[in-house]
């Protein structure tokens, strides 16, 4: 059983393959927690310690016992009012506006399978999977406040899921001020908190810092999860590497605001905690009503940063990801983005159609500008209908005259955002999110659509069925600015940005189910929305507009950690990189971009003969090792601050019986050291043969010593080892 319970010691036990969780409701009526670390038996309420702590208030059923306050132990679900106070997961304010609620422990019931979640994105079970769900009900009589914790198991994955649904049972309103889904307290530790921190065009760069007494919190303000700060922390022992020591991952299934908060107190305890954004929430629960608190994946590893991924991957791939692009191989395309900008008409995608083809790609992917005067980013956006003057044809005759060609045809669109110059928004300005009395913020030169409104949601699904009902079987699904006004004419602004995020995750869901031949990617200005919510629905997600072999270097180790390479859409663009100017070799761009979902964003008409050659080539090698790439185990092979010197990763077949090891050296040197490389995940004992050289390699001297490369000749050299055990 994943899941038990011992009713003499109030004790629940949650087990996966290799981790032990425990909490406990006790005699005060009190959830505590109590473990989560490596597999164990028995019962480990033994380390709960009490004494008096000054200034820190105990329970008034206590009466003169000082020794027990919530201010200094472990809780599953802190709240603000109980004398606690580290930062809560929960902050409730009553109809006469008081603040404070006590939560005690009411009931429990463990059932089969793995819980879902209404409106929201969750890990599901498949069929051949053990699965269990624990759901704890807390109450509050005072307020009628109902809360029930969600944890669902999945051993095999070494995952666990948190969730929570917020009632109230009472006869009057009360309002929802703050609301998390999960919280880890630990009662000691020396603590690194793992981050990952951004901009547009250089998301999810890894940062590491030791944990000190103070509270440091991540998170979005901007309606998406965003470029800033990806909806992920790890806290990892202060010696955790990649292959040794003990770690956590908590990891947000959603795309809109969030907060994670860590603590460390006055008693060196450590509190980590996950949920929505507090920022311009305010969610007022009238008698009967709930909000429910997105997921939270949970995941512990005694092996070190590596395994912790792994688990985080396959979860993502195999329990988050749906339909028949879940385990497909994915097609390689052409974008015409950085290849044609705005500048194009039906005559031009035809010949680039052509030109790709020859090259051997699979979808052509026609990315803004083909819609109702759309020649610049000023106009036309909630105007979906092709500009026929433009393309010289409907984009039914445009998608057919592609496919003739051997192409699928895919489509770029933007369905959350309004220009102020567009039919739309002269039809009806309502449906924009804007303060009235107030100069809107624009970004991009356009609005935001307010998805909380069935009329607005329904207009975009219909849209969105017209452009797919005429042969379009892919959709790259962009996002293109933060939300920064939060007002709708339907009034509820407090749960505006709560209710956004669901709105549009109605409309993925419909979409989805309509049409599940279609590939959705995500976008959001490249990584603005790259989280586990999306990736429910779109199974890949364009990783950055950054394009730059060199940045995307760091940008796919960052995203690496918490999210599969099936996921991580990344194209070979042209150069002088029309981000930062660099130029870098063609196989270099090649063997950064194959990271995952692989794709070209440049004109194939201006490529030279040798060009040409050389990506017909790396075409059908990607499509050789795409299942590795897609479906195997993957490893960091350099530390985040060797990156400078060479960044090196690594992919193994799930029977060990191939690896694909890339290495990119960003700077040559004159007379420098021999860089050596260390594979992992190779069969202990087993010997592999270099499929270049032809060379026989023992796996555990390679795993402990590695091997040399080769001199570079020149800056920004790349390398691609492929190992296959004999």
């Amino acid at each position: 059983m994943a899941i038990t319970f011992d009713e003499g010691r109030g004790i629940f036990t949650l087990t996966t393959k290799t981790s032990t969780y425990q909490m406990m409701a006790d005699s005060f009526g009190y959830l505590l927690h109590l473990y989560y670390g490596a597999k164990t038996e028995g019962f480990t309420d033994w380390g709960l310690t009490f004494a008096d702590r000054g200034f820190s208030g105990s329970p008034y059923d206590l009466g003169r016992n000082r020794t027990y306050s919530l201010d200094a132990l472990p809780q599953e679900f802190p709240v603000q009012g109980t004398g606690d106070y580290r930062t809560p997961l929960l902050v409730v304010r009553d109809s006469e506006g008081t603040y404070g609620a006590d939560l005690h422990y009411h009931s429990h019931e463990i059932t089969e399978g793995k819980y879902s979640l209404s409106g929201l994105p969750a890990v599901y079970a498949n069929p051949d999977e053990e699965a269990q769900t624990l759901s704890i009900t807390l109450k509050n009589d005072r307020l009628g406040l109902n809360v029930k914790l969600l944890y669902g198991v999945i051993p095999s994955k070494d995952i666990i899921t948190r969730s929570v649904i917020v009632s109230n049972e009472g006869s009057k309103p009360f309002t929802v001020q703050k609301l998390c889904s999960s919280c880890l307290d630990f009662t000691h530790g020396d603590f690194d908190l793992i981050t990952f921190y951004g901009r547009h065009t250089f998301e999810r760069q890894y940062q590491r810092q030791k944990l000190r007494h103070g509270i440091f919190s991540i998170g979005s303000r901007r309606g998406m999860s965003s470029h800033q700060y990806s909806p992920l922390v790890i806290l990892a022992g202060h010696g955790a590497t990649e292959s040794h020591g003990r770690c956590w991952g908590m990891e947000f299934v959603y795309s809109g605001g969030f907060c994670a908060e860590v603590e460390h107190d006055q008693y060196r305890q450590t509190r980590v905690i996950m949920g929505l954004a507090q920022d311009k929430f305010s969610y007022e629960l009238a008698p009967g009503e709930e909000i429910t608190g997105p997921e939270v994946i949970m995941t512990f590893s005694n092996e070190g940063l590596g395994k912790l991924s792994h688990n985080l991957h396959a979860c993502i791939r195999e329990n988050i990801c749906r339909g028949k692009f879940k385990a497909s191989p994915r097609p390689v395309v052409l974008n015409t983005w950085e290849a044609l900008y705005f500048n194009f008409d039906g005559k031009k995608i035809l010949e680039v159609a052509e030109s790709a083809k020859e090259l051997g790609v699979d979808m052509l992917v026609l990315d803004d500008g083909w819609f109702m005067k759309r020649n610049d980013d000023f106009r036309a956006l909630g105007d979906w209908k092709a500009d026929e003057e433009k393309l010289g044809c409907t984009l039914s005759e445009l998608a057919n005259s592609v496919k003739s060609i051997g192409l699928d045809f895919g489509i770029w669109v933007e369905p959350e955002m309004i220009s102020e110059d567009s039919n739309l928004y002269r039809e009806h300005k309502d449906w924009a999110m804007i303060i009235p009395g107030e100069k809107p913020v624009l970004g991009r030169n356009q609005l935001v659509l307010d998805l909380s409104r069935k009329d607005v949601r329904e207009y975009i699904f219909d849209a969105m069925c017209s452009i797919l009902n005429q042969g379009v079987t892919y959709l790259k699904w962009d996002y293109n600015r933060s939300i920064a006004e939060l007002y709708s004419h339907e009034g509820s602004n407090g749960k505006l940005a709560y209710k956004y995020i669901l709105g549009l995750y109605e409309i993925l869901e419909r979409i989805t189910s309509e049409y599940p031949d279609v590939l959705i990617e995500g976008c959001a200005g490249g990584g603005g929305r790259f989280d586990a919510g999306m990736m429910y629905y779109t199974p890949q997600i364009w990783c950055s507009d950054n394009t730059d072999a060199l940045d995307r270097l760091s940008i796919h180790y960052g995203t690496s950690f918490g999210y599969p390479m099936s996921a991580i859409v990344a194209h070979v663009s042209t150069c002088p990189n029309h981000q930062t100017g660099r130029i870098t070799p063609l196989n270099t761009r090649y063997i950064t971009s194959m990271t995952g979902a692989f794709g070209y964003e440049l004109d194939p008409l201006k490529l030279s003969d040798d060009e040409r050659r050389e990506i017909s080539a790396q075409i059908q090698q990607y499509k050789q090792d795409r299942e590795i790439i897609t479906h195997g185990l993957y490893y960091r092979l350099s530390k985040p601050e060797n990156i400078h010197r060479y960044c090196a990763w690594e992919y193994v077949s799930n029977d060990g019986s191939k690896a694909l090891i890339n290495v990119v050296i960003p700077q040559n040197h004159g007379n420098m050291p021999v860089i050596y490389v260390t594979p992992r995940g190779l069969t202990s004992g087993a010997f592999y043969r270099d499929i270049e050289t032809g060379k026989i390699l023992p796996s555990d001297a390679l795993m402990d010593s590695g091997f040399p490369l080769e001199m570079p000749k020149s800056d920004y050299e790349a390398f691609t080892i492929r190992l296959e055990r004999v």
